[in-house]
């Protein structure tokens, strides 16, 4: 046997009588594990405990996994785009998260859809979130993601309320690496870029997710020139309905650090405390209005400056994702030891016990 195999599935049969006694053993999910015997329905197979035998870690490169693989554990994410359960690979033990997207869309964005998911599985990036497999069966998606512990930066907020500084600066550092990534050598917008959609874990590593899909299931078509996305975080040439680039991206990620660096969404409503009336008084205050800034009394003249190199209302005033990480607000930490996976294990992780 080759290092590192796992021997042949056995066939498991059982008189009637015994199949009911022995079905009181299984867990929920029908798997059950005793010593070195794993059983499940689809049959048994003898799982060594030695480093010999032990499974390999499945890799992104690996096309011969299926739903049935996986164990689900419990639902860690909802939203317009679907849902999210944490799972766990039946033979390696492995965690990761399991999107489900229905898809009750016409042709055309099924066919982008598509191509967007093959752009995922193609990525090779440790600042955007691994897609290792992606299904389609009765019509719904079910894409095989890493699992990021952490949870997101908008779960994240909720417990701290606010990012200092320099933690900031080197979360930011990490988005700009794969907004580069995205950019440059993949050339995708993301076109949702906001807090429930960077993702960090215990290791202080923060990933982009969710980029495509969830954007094309919003919209008609996959064009530049479509209506996608979230409204908050949406750049005022996408809110106008001009052609846009990756440029946009670049808005959103302003108005996202604004908001962890103060605690609260940037645009105030007119009416403190009652919030918006509907999305499009939001809307035509983004587009009319001067741009948000960082209170100079408050924060660093590099924040500030970062934060308006993001935030300006021509696309072609902002700096590139290239460009920021060049920015004194991300090298004025380079020499400092920054922790941020004892920053982010310290605030109490709302998804890594279960």
């Amino acid at each position: 046997m080759k290092k590192g195999t796992l021997r042949p599935s056995l066939k498991l049969s059982l008189p009637p009588s015994d199949e009911v006694a022995f079905s009181k053993f299984l867990t929920e999910s029908g798997t059950f594990m005793d010593g070195d015997l794993l059983v499940n329905r689809d049959g048994v197979r003898i799982v060594s405990q030695s480093q010999v035998e032990t499974p390999p870690l499945i890799q992104p490169s690996d096309n011969q996994i299926s739903l049935a693989d996986f164990d689900a554990i419990k639902v860690i994410g909802k939203g317009n785009g679907g849902i999210v359960r944490l799972v766990q690979h039946k033979w390696t033990g492995q965690f990761f998260a399991l999107k489900v997207i229905q898809m009750n869309i016409e042709e055309s964005a099924r066919k982008q859809i598509a191509q967007e998911l093959k752009i995922n599985q193609s990525s090779q990036c440790p600042y955007v979130v691994v897609c290792y497999q992606s299904f389609y069966d009765n019509g719904a998606i079910s894409i095989i993601l890493e699992y990021m512990d952490g949870g997101s930066l908008a779960d994240f907020l909720k417990k701290v309320k606010n990012i200092p500084e320099s933690y900031l600066s080197a979360i930011c550092y990490q988005v700009l690496k794969g907004l580069s990534y995205l950019h440059h050598e993949m050339h995708i917008i993301h076109r949702d870029l906001k807090p429930s959609n960077l993702l960090v874990n215990h290791r202080g590593e923060v990933k982009i997710t969710d980029f495509g899909v969830s954007a094309i299931l919003q919209g008609t078509a996959g064009q530049a020139n479509t209506f996608v996305g979230t409204y908050n975080y949406m750049s005022p040439e996408r809110i106008c309905g001009s052609k846009y680039g990756s440029r946009s991206d670049i808005w959103s990620l302003g108005l996202v650090l604004l908001e962890c660096a103060t605690g609260h969404f940037p645009y105030s409503p007119p009416q403190q405390g009652e919030g918006w009336t509907n999305v499009y008084e939001l809307m035509e205050t983004i587009v009319d209005q001067p741009p948000p800034c960082a209170p100079n009394n408050q924060f660093s003249p590099e924040f500030c400056s970062f934060i308006s190199a993001c935030l300006k209302k021509e696309p072609k005033d902002r700096q590139t994702a290239n460009d920021l990480m060049m920015h004194p607000f991300i090298k004025m930490f380079k020499g400092v030891d920054i922790d941020l996976a004892s920053y982010f294990t310290n605030a109490g992780s709302p998804l890594a016990t279960f």
